[in-house]
């Protein structure tokens, strides 16, 4: 009995002890060490970014052609500052090369595309959101939460078959001030470490928030006005390139945090539209709203300035440079005209009911009739704008939040021109028309995209594309020229120019412009930009008309 008194007692003991080892492990579980990271990740000073190839599967319909069989990926990309200065506005580009269309892309937004679904065959650039900033292990304790980005990415590429792997030509860091390196290439995973360029002269702020930029076209967006469950924002566009200009503009951006637009002032939405919120999350949360009065909730509102007739209305006009029908110039034109300014007041959702939840729209987008395309970054966070005190007093004002969107103008191709040329000279009956399509087809098959524009009589000009034909053909035939079958298509442009030889002498010549609007609205405070690129000093040149100027 005495033995088993003692196994008895062995057992207890060697069971306590067990259970205060376990107890002890468990209470020390909250303080593990993190997995080792890869060495490559572990030896970076700088940023280290990586793409990793995760899964794929293919997609209807089921083709015997390989390079027409689609495939559904899943992939990621981080971005992680392993540095030891904070990386502001993060900005990276993937090579993608086998037609891909990205669907979604979790932790980051397109900076090149309006929206999803978006075709990134030649590759694409993304910039963060909602965390657009990285700070660095040593102010954080390693927080892999703020120093980290993650950007799961879901779409569909064509033509790679397994065992292949359908991985991006390269991947680098876009920030100004950063070197990448050519990335290191496994099967299913690319990596590069970016680390700052010694040459890189950082400019000392007075803030940890990013410098404003400069582009072609800039907005504002300004905080003014905070409550826990709205704001008022100011939209300022300033355009700030010599030649650009806007016409009848219309800007679209898109709520990401289920914000509506309450009211207006200096600007209005296309749509008047309040459905969104009735039959959505807005009306079960602001259960005491007439959402008649509710401007717009659609999450991709469109934008455009109040016609000048409304500049003075009380309710929705009466603010400084509003209300001009969508028309900006370039600064160095007229200063005055070369700013927009409207507001809008904004009502948040959950969880972000408090006064400093305060998220600007993204995806910014901005058109206009005739106008040059636009390519828009993302919203930077950057210093509060200051403004005069609207009492009067030698004082200044700040907004309480403030975000920058830059804007610069693409390169023009065929289908986004909206101008084209035509040439005439004294010595010539005939006239050299725009060229086919030099504005962009519809792919018709009822005129020749491909055949060279047919000479016109002179009279020809004065009317439109669609009753020359009669006059084309005509003049053909009695100059014996060739006529295409089909015709030529037309130009298709809203605006041309006709640029005539009238007079040319050894000391000098003269030339007669003549702009014809083909639209149906007015082209307002038109201005024509002409580079001579043989031309005499400007004191030996002169211009004839209602206000002429030479930029230089």
């Amino acid at each position: 009995m005495s033995e088993e008194r003692k196994a008895l007692s062995l057992f207890i003991i060697l069971l306590v002890s067990f259970a205060i080892w376990n107890d002890i492990n468990a209470q020390d579980s909250d303080y593990d060490l993190p997995a080792a990271p890869p060495p490559a990740e572990e030896n970076c000073n700088g940023i280290f970014i990586s793409y990793d190839f995760v899964s794929r599967k293919k997609e209807f319909p089921h083709v015997k052609n390989a390079s027409a069989q689609s495939w559904a990926f899943n992939s990621t990309a981080t971005v992680l500052n392993t540095g030891t200065h904070e990386l502001q506005a993060w900005k990276i580009f993937i090579g993608f090369q086998h037609q891909e269309i990205l669907v979604s892309a979790g932790g980051a937004v397109l900076v090149d595309s309006e929206d999803f679904p978006a075709s990134v065959g030649n590759g694409t650039y993304l910039s963060g959101y909602p965390q657009t900033d990285l700070k660095t292990s040593i102010e954080t304790a390693g927080d892999l939460t703020q120093i980290q980005a993650i950007v799961q990415i879901s779409g569909t590429q064509f033509g790679v078959k397994p065992p292949g792997v359908p991985m991006p030509k390269t991947i680098r860091l876009e920030n100004d001030g950063y070197n990448c390196p050519a990335p290191a290439r496994k099967k299913t995973s690319m990596y590069a470490c970016c680390v700052r360029d010694p040459k890189y002269k950082v400019k000392r702020l007075k803030t940890k928030l990013s410098p404003r930029q400069k582009g072609d076209l800039s907005f504002s967006y300004d905080v003014i006005q905070a409550y826990e469950s709205n704001y008022l924002a100011q939209v300022t566009i300033e355009n700030d390139s010599p030649l650009g200009r806007l016409d009848h503009w219309n800007l679209t951006w898109e709520w990401m945090r289920g914000e509506f637009i309450y009211t207006m002032r200096g600007a209005y939405t296309h749509q008047i539209d309040y459905s969104d919120c009735i039959y959505g999350i807005a009306a079960q949360y602001y259960t005491s709203i007439d959402f008649s009065q509710v401007m717009n909730c659609q999450k991709k509102p469109v934008i455009a300035d109040l016609p000048r007739e409304r500049a003075n209305d009380t309710k929705i006009g009466k603010l400084p440079y509003c209300c001009r029908n969508g028309s900006i110039l370039p600064s160095i034109m007229d200063p005055s005209q070369a700013k927009s300014v409207f507001q809008v007041q904004v009502y948040k959702l959950p969880p972000d009911t408090n006064l400093t939840a305060l998220h600007p729209p993204e995806k910014w987008k901005i058109v206009g009739t005739l106008n040059p395309d636009y390519q828009c970054g993302p919203p930077i966070r950057v210093d509060p704008t200051e403004f005069p005190d609207p009492s009067g007093l030698e004082a200044t004002t700040s907004a309480i939040a403030s975000w920058q969107v830059v804007c610069n103008i693409s390169r023009p191709t065929k289908t986004t021109s909206h101008c084209c040329v035509s040439f005439s000279a004294y010595y010539n009956e005939s006239v050299i028309p725009c060229n086919t399509c030099a504005c962009g087809c519809d792919g018709s098959d009822s005129c020749n995209q491909k055949a060279q524009a047919m000479l016109l009589p002179s009279e020809a000009l004065l009317v439109p594309f669609q009753n020359r034909t009669a006059k084309a053909v005509a003049w053909a035939k009695m100059k014996h020229f060739h006529i295409p079958n089909p015709l030529p298509c037309g130009d298709n442009c809203g605006v041309s120019i006709n640029w005539h030889v009238y007079t040319d002498y050894k000391k000098g010549w003269t030339v007669r412009l003549t702009l014809f609007n083909w639209e149906e609205i007015n082209f307002e405070n038109w201005f024509t930009a002409i580079q001579l690129k043989k031309a005499a000093p400007a004191s030996r040149r002169r211009t004839h008309s209602t206000a002429p100027s030479f930029l230089t």
